[in-house]
C-alpha cells in the first residue's frame, strides 16, 4: 500500500553543530497509528516536526501521497490562547483558512464535545484542569478535519489516570475518523498501544 507520507534518507543538523537526525527512513501508511519510541534526545520530535513542515530537513526528502494531506498537530504543551474560551481555541486552525464563522464555530463545538468538552465552550484556559486544557488542544487538531495527526508527547505532564483516559480517546478518534497517527509517548512510560511502533536512537556526529 502506497504511503501517506514517507521520511526518506533524512537528516538533520542545527546552527548550532547538534545533529538531531541521521539518514532516517519512515513510511506511514494512510490509516496506521505509528509510535515513534526512543530514548529522549534521540529526535522523535524533529522528525515530527520536520513531517508537519516545521523544520527543514539538512538532507533527504519528504514525500506526501498526492495532494497533501491535511496535517493536525497536539504539541507537548496545550498552547491555549489565555483570553480566548474553548470555543475559540478549538476555532483557531479554521478562522486562519477563512472559514465562515458559524460553520466554523460548529465544527469547533462538534470537536470539544467528541473530546468529552460539550457545555465547556465558554470556558476560559484557566478555568480548566491540565486534563481539559490538552483536550481543547485535541479539539483544535481534530476540528480542521486533519488526515494526518501528528502528536508530540501530549500527555507528558499529566497523571496516570488522565493519561491512560486520553489514550483511550484518542485510539476511539483513530477507529472512528480513519485518522493517520504519529505518536510521540512520553519516554519513560509503558508501551504504547498503538497498532506499529518505529524505534530511534541518538544520532551518531
Amino acid at each position: 500500500m502506497a504511503s501517506l507520507v514517507a521520511l526518506k534518507g533524512v537528516s538533520k543538523t542545527f546552527d548550532n553543530g547538534t545533529l538531531a537526525l541521521e539518514r532516517v527512513d519512515l513510511a506511514v501508511t494512510k490509516g496506521e497509528f505509528v509510535s515513534l519510541l526512543g530514548p529522549s534526545g534521540c529526535g522523535k520530535s524533529t522528525a515530527l516536526r520536520i513531517l508537519a513542515g516545521l523544520l527543514t530537513p539538512s538532507d533527504g526528502t519528504v514525500e506526501f501521497a498526492p495532494g497533501k494531506p491535511e496535517i493536525g498537530f497536539v504539541f507537548q504543551e496545550p498552547t491555549l490562547m489565555p483570553w480566548g474560551p474553548a470555543l475559540t481555541n478549538a476555532r483557531l486552525p479554521l478562522d486562519l483558512k477563512g472559514i465562515n464563522r458559524g460553520e466554523a464555530n460548529d465544527r469547533a463545538a462538534r470537536a470539544l464535545k467528541r473530546v468529552g468538552l460539550d457545555g465547556f465552550e465558554k470556558s476560559f484556559p484557566r478555568e480548566l484542569s491540565g486534563g481539559m486544557k490538552m483536550r481543547v488542544s485535541i479539539a483544535r487538531a481534530i476540528a480542521a478535519e486533519p488526515e494526518l495527526l501528528l502528536m508530540d508527547e501530549p500527555f507528558a505532564a499529566l497523571d496516570e489516570m488522565t493519561r491512560q483516559t486520553l489514550n483511550d480517546d484518542l485510539l476511539k478518534l483513530w477507529e472512528e475518523d480513519a485518522l493517520t497517527v504519529v505518536f510521540v509517548p512520553v519516554a519513560s512510560r509503558k508501551r504504547s498501544r498503538s497498532r506499529r511502533t518505529a524505534s530511534a536512537r541518538p544520532a551518531t556526529a
